[in-house]
């Protein structure tokens, strides 16, 4: 099974500086896609269809899509280990502070069935936007991830994930205490895409799309419109 999982600030001529809580960044601060360029990176290149959209939402800040994954599985509409297409201008893979350890430490060394605490890690401010995807990687839910870059994306996997074939492997000390029971992490294939116009998928069954508005200007929210005409809103 393959999701897709879209950040807004994707449709950016490059990343805008990050505004203060409550705020969006300048107006001029970049420039936005058109509305037939949008279109055209959702049909051609991702395979969505008005005529048939695919179950799907659209929240603020991009950690809501552990939610929904959540909530789909628990529908029975998804199951885990699946594959995630993540089109973004950041990895979400815990690049900046506090950086990874809170991951490779307290959630793996957990019982594979008892690491999805989502709310608990938000509440304790372990979780955010910017770290969700190196959640799910703990939570054992990707069976491979797929990072389609904005052209102007800075270089943000961390390395300390990443294995000598490249792909995302999460390991520590703590949770190689753990390994009796839990088993060996999976290592989770990974391929990052550096030019958008070389990525072309298909067959996703669900997508989703995360506004991101300290990320995005507010004069970019009609993609959010525009993506909806290809999803089924719960």
């Amino acid at each position: 099974m393959k999701v897709l999982d879209l950040d807004m600030d994707f449709f950016l001529s490059g990343p805008c500086p990050l505004a203060k809580k409550g705020e969006r960044p300048a107006p001029d601060s970049c420039t936005v896609w058109s509305p037939e360029a949008v279109r055209a990176f959702l049909e051609e290149n991702c395979g969505l269809s008005r005529e048939n959209p695919v179950p799907g939402a659209v929240f603020e800040t991009h950690d809501g899509a552990l939610d929904f994954w959540q909530r789909e599985m628990d529908g029975g509409l998804l199951r885990a280990p699946f594959e995630c297409v993540h089109v973004d201008t950041h990895s979400d893979l815990a690049f900046g502070p506090p950086g990874p350890d809170f991951v490779l430490k307290a959630v793996i060394s957990r019982k594979p069935a008892l690491r999805a605490a989502t709310a608990a890690y938000r509440e304790g401010r372990k979780l955010d936007e910017a770290n969700y995807l190196l959640f799910a990687c703990g939570y054992r839910w990707l069976s491979g991830l797929t990072y389609v870059r904005n052209p102007q994306s800075l270089r943000d996997v961390p390395q300390r994930i990443v294995n000598d074939e490249g792909n995302l492997f999460l390991r520590s000390e703590v949770s190689a205490l753990m390994e009796g029971v839990n088993g060996m992490e999976p290592v989770i294939p990974f391929r990052q895409v550096d030019d958008y116009r070389q990525f072309e998928e298909r067959g996703f069954v669900l997508a989703t799309m995360a506004q991101s508005p300290r990320y995005a200007p507010a004069k970019a929210d009609f993609i959010l419109d525009i993506f909806r005409e290809y999803i089924r809103e719960p």
